[in-house]
């Protein structure tokens, strides 16, 4: 990846062309989460109220000095299958890849999943009713795939079995209108997921 300069006024990539670059990893603080919230131009979702026993572990995004532009946010807790459960939520623009890429598939976008089949799941997000796809193929995950405000609404989740989160009504919140609820946001350790990208 090649950064702004004389040719260039954005990072480019070979072979992708113009892209939002990755920014570090920030650790599991409500300090950070709100900074980061208040410089992304792109949903922050959350689980809120998180699940019973559920943590925030992690956030990272992808974009500029003009703001995020794909938001990573990470929570964990107990699987009610046994161990550890995550869940990880993206909201991105269209063909930044940031999704697709904690989602384990090929290229930014995820392709043509909604043309055969009816929603698997639904969600809340900002009050709205969200229609949530499986999208195939995804390994030792469950991945869901939506739309919310005109931008991708990814649900990665691990195991595959703690998928059953996406089934038990949840509701998330742009933590970017959290205001100061998000001081009571429970904090854990930093999800290695968010190390593996």
């Amino acid at each position: 990846m090649r950064a702004p300069g004389l040719l260039s006024a954005t990072w480019q990539c070979d072979l992708h062309g113009s892209v939002q670059p990755l920014q570090p990893v920030q650790p599991p603080t409500v300090k950070e989460l709100a900074e980061a919230a208040a410089n992304s131009q792109v949903p922050m979702w959350m689980p809120w109220p998180l699940p019973t026993g559920w943590e925030f572990t992690g956030v990272v995004h992808a974009g500029d000095d003009a703001g995020a532009r794909a938001t990573a946010v990470s929570c964990a807790g107990p699987n009610p299958f046994g161990g550890v459960g995550e869940l990880l939520l993206i909201a991105e623009e269209m063909g930044v890849g940031l999704g697709a890429r904690f989602a384990g598939i090929d290229g930014p976008d995820p392709g043509e999943i909604f043309e055969e089949t009816a929603a698997h799941a639904k969600l809340y997000a900002a009050g709205r009713s969200t229609s949530m796809w499986c999208v195939p193929n995804t390994g030792d995950r469950a991945v869901f795939l939506g739309e919310a405000g005109g931008l991708w609404l990814w649900a990665v989740l691990w195991p595959h079995d703690a998928a059953h989160l996406m089934y038990e009504d949840l509701v998330l919140t742009d933590l970017r209108d959290a205001g100061t609820e998000i001081d009571w946001i429970p904090v854990g350790g930093l999800s290695g997921r968010l190390m593996g990208i």
